[in-house]
This record gives C-alpha cells, structure tokens and sequence, in this order.
C-alpha cells in the first residue's frame, strides 16, 4: 500500500458566530471567503491552507492563561481517500473516537495525547 498524500486544509477555531470571526480575520489578514454557510466560514487562498471558524451551541472562550478551559481550534487535513489516510494516521498513533458526525465527508480523530483533528475530503 502507498503512502497517502495528507495536506493541510486549514486551522478552525470554535466561535459563537463564524461570520463576524471571518470578518475580523478577513479584514486583518486581507483574506476573501472561500466558503460560507451558517455554521462554518473558510478564509483563504485557493490552493492555500486557511482559516476556518465553527459555531459551537454554548461556546465558551478559553480562559487563558487557566489551562481549566484551554484553547479551542483544530488541524483540517486534506485527504483523497478518508480510509486509507484514517489507517496511515491510526497506525501512527491516532485514535478514533466513537462519535463520528459526517464519516462520508470527515473523520474526526484524535492525536496521541488527545487533541483532535480532521481528515476531510472536501478542500482537495
């Protein structure tokens, strides 16, 4: 079997409202909108890794520095193919949570100590 190409997408940060985030990265950054729905926004440049900001029913900001309700953003890694790459990062030490909310499009994984990330479909 060879080895999956996996590109970094993008970085998302939970928000209560993505429009205004991208508004405010989007203007400080000099970054367009590659997508927009309700509860996603993308910044970026086509062929670029970007921004993504996700609304999250009762967000709460981090607490910084209290590590009590730490920081909030995971890595979006672009894949052509989620069950090879899925097998390449899980035998590198990820693990896959039970909860899988769109496992067509993405799956949520999470590193070796816990941080979760993506490897998605879409974006490549």
């Amino acid at each position: 079997m060879s080895t999956p190409e996996i590109r970094l997408l993008s970085c998302d940060f939970d928000c209560p409202d993505p429009a205004e985030m991208a508004r405010f990265y989007g203007e400080a950054l000099g970054l367009p909108v590659l997508y927009r729905s309700d509860d996603f926004v993308l910044l970026g440049r086509e062929g670029a890794p970007g921004l993504g900001f996700v609304r999250q029913a009762g967000y709460r900001p981090p607490a910084w520095p209290d590590p009590s309700h730490g920081k909030q953003a995971h890595l979006e890694l672009g894949v052509d193919d989620l069950d090879t790459a899925q097998e390449r990062m899980l035998a590198l030490g990820a693990v896959l949570p039970s909860f899988q909310p769109r496992p067509d499009v993405w799956r949520v994984l999470l590193d070796p100590v816990g941080h979760p990330f993506c490897l998605a479909t879409h974006g490549t």
